[in-house]
């Protein structure tokens, strides 16, 4: 069965007006010139054609000038899906050479190290990057351009890898899906006669990027004999291919699930596929967040005399991550316009917790208050990457002393306040005096 973004492809195939994504993708092609420079050359990727001729672009060598068959249809379901409004993807490309893998656990994809002759050719590694996917491709160059109806090279997509969350948010302490996809097909009708019936032998590889360098996460070599590294920090891979096809096309799954994820796993990771003489990758992004607690102290009231200063405010903010970005600010919601002196404010040192979180202090000392302030309401509010674009808020309000006389229901509760005490004390005498009859009355009977 092929796999759900084949049977989109076909879909959307049926008809050009529900298609959303670019048909021809501006390129660069990027090479070594020399004494640690680089030269780059415009190119272009012509992913559909339409009904009409093929645009022409005498602007593009025409060696650089592709026009992608997709036999896997991995590249065309994924631009058919691109939305509108995401930004045109960033797309490089470099000369590529088959050769075998160089990870020593990936040895059995490639028993004979040379290279076979139907790998032979022109090949191009072609990189797309953008906020809603990474794409890495093989394509593999026809010999000679076509002439008609314009100056064009056609290339066949080999091995596709991609992801459609480039960028994966997830909360401290839950567990993180970074997905993966990859589709092959064999790069020359000669190729079937020197493999078995069915998908061939791959190699996963997961790999996070810190401090400069690749700490090898999981390996995974499904269906053969070899001793793989052990995985680390939990991590496990859906590493298959999904269908059996005789001759292809194929696609397979590479998905990542890391559990309960931690502080110090943020950050860039590669995937990489392994395919006798041919590789694959893309990097994702693994960003970490917690958004902050607020609360404020004293609450939910404080108190001042006219012509003092109210306590110092704290404004407490807790249990976030990452410690960058986090900005608060002081309101006065409701005083007389123009009453507003903040007075002096800080921040607090960070204060490290066990789950990887911080917590942080802020600090408004006020100065002295007026009786026209009264009931006006102090608010801090936190601004952080993990937040809304409204951020988070916390208010006490202000009762400054003598303020007002006492009200009607003040003067109510007053009476009835008397009016129970002037009862107690007077069950109170009644007691006394009958306590004192009864005395007399026993000497008396003695």
């Amino acid at each position: 069965m092929k796999p759900l973004f084949l049977l989109l492809a076909l879909a959307f195939g049926l008809g050009t007006t529900v298609s959303a994504g670019p048909a021809v993708i501006e390129c660069w092609l990027v090479e070594d010139a020399g004494r640690g420079r680089l030269a780059k050359k415009p190119a272009a990727l012509l992913l559909r054609q339409g009904s009409g001729r093929v645009p022409p672009r005498p602007d593009l060598d025409p060696e650089l000038y592709l026009k992608v068959h997709d036999p896997a249809g991995a590249l065309q379901a994924a631009f058919r899906r691109y939305p509108r409004s995401a930004p045109a993807p960033h797309c490089e490309m470099s000369r590529y050479v088959p050769l075998p893998a160089s990870a020593n656990w990936a040895n059995d994809l490639t028993p004979e190290k040379s290279c076979p002759r139907s790998l032979d050719g022109t090949w191009f590694m072609v990189s797309m990057s953008s906020p809603v996917l990474s794409v890495s491709s093989l394509l593999r160059l026809q010999s000679e351009p076509q002439p008609e109806p314009a100056l064009i090279t056609m290339a066949t997509a080999v091995l596709t890898v991609l992801t459609h969350t480039p960028i994966t948010r997830v909360r401290l302490g839950q567990d993180a899906l970074l997905d993966l996809s990859f589709a092959y097909m064999l790069p020359t009708p000669e190729a079937t006669t020197s493999l078995a019936s069915g998908p061939p032998p791959f190699g996963l590889e997961w790999r996070r990027q810190h401090q400069g360098k690749g700490h090898l996460l999981l390996a995974a070599n499904p269906g053969l004999d070899g001793q793989m590294p052990p995985a680390r920090d939990g991590a496990v891979a859906f590493a298959a291919w999904d269908d059996n096809e005789p001759l292809g096309p194929w696609t397979g799954n590479g998905t990542l699930w890391l559990p309960a994820v931690r502080p110090f796993q943020e950050g860039a990771y590669m995937a990489t596929i392994h395919l006798p003489y041919l590789q694959g990758q893309v990097t994702l992004e693994l960003a970490v967040q917690k958004p902050p607690k607020v609360s404020m102290m004293p609450a939910p009231l404080v108190w001042a005399a006219p012509g003092e200063a109210p306590p110092e405010l704290l404004c407490l903010v807790s249990h976030f991550y990452p410690p960058e970005g986090l900005e608060v600010k002081w309101e006065l919601r409701g005083g007389p316009e123009g009453s507003f002196q903040k007075g002096e404010n800080w921040l607090s040192a960070l204060r490290q917790h066990s789950d990887g979180s911080v917590s942080l202090t802020g600090h408004l000392q006020l100065p002295p208050v007026t009786s026209a302030q009264h009931g006006a309401r102090y608010a801090c509010r936190v601004h952080h990457p993990s937040l809304p674009a409204l951020g988070r808020s916390a208010e006490v309000t202000l009762e400054v002393a003598g303020h007002s006389g006492p009200s009607l229901e003040d003067g109510v509760g007053l009476f009835l306040s008397a009016f129970l005490l002037l009862g107690l004390l007077k069950a109170l005498g009644w007691a006394a005096a009958y306590l004192s009859t009864s005395k007399e009355s026993k000497k008396k009977a003695q």
